[in-house]
């Protein structure tokens, strides 16, 4: 199944989203600095992840939370993590 995720830096105020079918490698990629930009503000925790069906459906959704609404959305889903 595939994943949408969010990713928000535990030392750093950087978030990031993206797309995988494993999200427990997918963490472990990011936080060894696999990832280009992930790396520089590691370590990284999920916040927030959503299951899709078909790949072609957590891509368009990525694609969204990576917009402006996306992001605004993102960001008031953080607020509402207790700390």
């Amino acid at each position: 199944m595939p994943f949408v995720y969010l990713l928000k830096s535990q030392l750093f105020a950087k978030t990031y989203v993206g797309s995988t079918f494993d999200l427990e490698n997918r963490l472990r990629e990011h936080n060894l600095g696999k990832s280009t930009f992930t790396s520089r503000y590691k370590p990284w925790t999920i916040v927030y992840s959503e299951k899709f069906d078909t790949i072609g459906e957590a891509r368009k959704r990525e694609k969204y939370l990576k917009s402006c609404a996306g992001r605004k959305f993102l960001k008031k889903l953080i607020n509402k993590i207790p700390r």
